[in-house]
């Protein structure tokens, strides 16, 4: 990210600086870990969300949109408000809104009200994240214990969407599905009470706050996402999906031009002049747009027709944590003498085939017959592509942005995610309806006088017609995930150009080593904390 230089705020041997350090570590790592798991735990939730607050399937992913979107879109600036304001308090202020969002969310007794606590976590995470990360430079000593202080970091985002679900199946099936959110409050304030004592304030620098470009792209891809959504439930001639579409046009037109024309862009659009890491950013849009996708859809299925209890749905998504976790272990054993590139297309290509072998799931489909072995090979896809996304995401770039081009990326996953899961929900809903049709028929050919004096009343179709028609809808949807996945590995297979030796010269030119000099101007350790994500060892 351009801006102002960052600077250390105290020399390395300061004894103040290893004080408690322990613990300081753990309060980072723990807002981390809020903030990552808060996807997979309300996922597990959703269908329990869904009866408790009459959600249609259509408006249930906003759920997970109101919360992606605003931390996708608000994700840099957030970055730039800890550089400006000062990191621990920037830090604070993000978990006490996301602590409060929290509270407000298990309270809500009416959907507006959820989805509205939602997008207000979101605002605290995309405050919180970036900052906290950017907090290790300024807490732990350059070298070793810095390192290590990153790997704990990396490892908890890593496995926060593992203990999410876990978590999710827990509280969900022992108490209730507002626990998913209240859980946040005691960890939150647990937080911000050690925060003053154990982390130290950063300096401050100068800089410009790019509110307009934050605005503008968050305003125009919820917009994006709404007339989706729209579309799936009023159908394409809507007057209101029609608006939604062109207000998004506007908005998204008038954020190019503000980037464009800002000294310190939240978005530098100049990273997209680079045909590889152009084509990365692509890449994960795509297959951000898969992967939320298939958790979304997956959760309901595995809930309302197989009928997996909270907590057994959460341990039956496990196995895919882990086989993305051998897959990018895999991939970075290999990556310097084979490159990127072959990751990144096979990868895709057999997140692709997973999809399209879910294509195939129905009524009669069976856990272990039908769903797990689909996400294993999707998972072991995804896995070998995160660790070459990341690393052509940040090479060949100056050192002082490295922080905007990584940020740029996860920004990209939650902002695909959403937008991906909302085509897919369109498709949902169109497949649906035409299903809905065909098993009402039949259900009228085939029901008792008092079956069909109930469905009058009702106007709800009983199992196992209901699930005919969700169970259509979903596999409708995978058809489409797959060509995400399929996009992704053309993209790979035709738009990035590099090779092992292109590879080992972009990262001899960035400086993407962690340990950078204390008197260095600006060092990739700060900027990569600045926008969300831990740098390249």
């Amino acid at each position: 990210m351009t801006g102002a230089q960052t600077t250390p705020t105290e020399p390395a041997e300061s004894p103040e600086r290893g004080r408690g350090s322990g613990i300081a570590l753990l309060v980072i790592a723990s807002c981390q870990l809020m903030v990552v798991l808060d996807i997979t735990i309300v996922n597990i939730a959703l269908p329990h969300i869904q009866t408790s607050l009459g959600f249609s399937t259509e408006n249930l992913s906003w759920v997970i949109n109101a919360y992606t979107l605003t931390f996708g879109g608000l994700l840099l600036l957030g970055g730039r408000l800890g550089d400006i304001l000062g990191r621990r308090r920037v830090f604070i202020s993000g978990v006490l809104l996301f602590v409060f969002a929290s509270l407000l969310g298990g309270l809500s007794q009416e959907s507006w009200q959820l989805l509205a606590a939602r997008a207000l976590q979101g605002v605290g995470g995309a405050v919180a994240s970036p900052t906290a990360l950017s907090l290790i430079t300024t807490t732990f000593r350059e070298g070793p214990e810095r390192n290590r202080a990153f790997g704990v970091f990396a490892a908890v985002s890593a496995g926060g969407s593992a203990i999410g679900l876990l978590a999710g199946g827990l509280l969900v099936e022992w108490l209730d599905w507002r626990w998913v959110l209240f859980v946040n409050v005691p960890i939150g304030l647990l937080i911000v009470a050690a925060t003053p004592r154990y982390i130290r304030e950063s300096e401050r620098h100068p800089g410009h706050f790019d509110l307009l470009g934050a605005l503008t792209s968050t305003l125009g891809m919820v917009l994006l996402v709404y007339g989706f959504i729209r579309a799936s439930e009023e159908g394409w001639s809507d007057s209101v999906t029609v608006a939604a579409f062109v207000a998004a046009v506007v908005f998204l037109a008038l954020f190019i031009l503000i980037e464009q024309r800002s000294r310190q862009p939240i978005t530098p659009l100049w990273m997209f002049r680079d045909r590889n890491r152009a084509g990365v950013y692509a890449m994960m849009l795509s297959l951000a747009a898969a992967m939320f996708g298939m958790f979304f859809f997956l959760t309901l299925f595995v809930q309302n027709i197989l009928g997996f209890s909270p907590l057994r749905a959460g341990l039956a998504f496990l196995p895919v944590s882990v086989i993305i976790a051998i897959g990018a272990g895999f991939a970075s054993q290999l990556l310097p003498k084979w490159g990127p590139k072959p990751f990144m297309a096979v990868g895709a290509i057999l997140a692709a085939v997973g999809l399209g072998w879910l294509t195939l799931t129905d009524v009669d489909s069976t856990y272990l017959g039908s769903i797990l072995g689909p996400m294993l090979v999707f998972g072991f896809g995804m896995g070998l592509q995160f660790v070459s996304l990341t690393l052509m995401a940040v090479s060949g770039v100056e050192s002082q942005e490295a922080g905007a081009a990584s940020g740029i990326l996860n920004a990209t996953q939650q902002v695909g995610g959403s937008l991906g899961l909302s085509v897919l929900v369109t498709v949902f809903g169109t497949a649906s309806r035409n299903e809905a049709t065909d098993q009402v028929a039949r259900f009228m050919a085939e029901a008792t006088p008092a079956q069909r004096l109930e469905f009058r009343r009702s106007g709800q179709l009983p199992a196992p017609w209901s699930d005919q028609v969700l169970a259509s809808g979903i596999s409708s949807s995978f058809v489409v995930a797959a060509i995400f996945a399929v996009v992704a590995a053309l993209i790979a297979l035709i738009v990035i150009q590099v090779r092992p030796d292109d590879l080992k010269r972009l990262q001899g030119g960035a400086g993407l080593p962690v340990a950078q000099s204390e008197d260095a101007p600006a060092n990739v350790a700060d900027a990569d904390a600045r926008d969300g994500r831990p740098p390249q060892a």
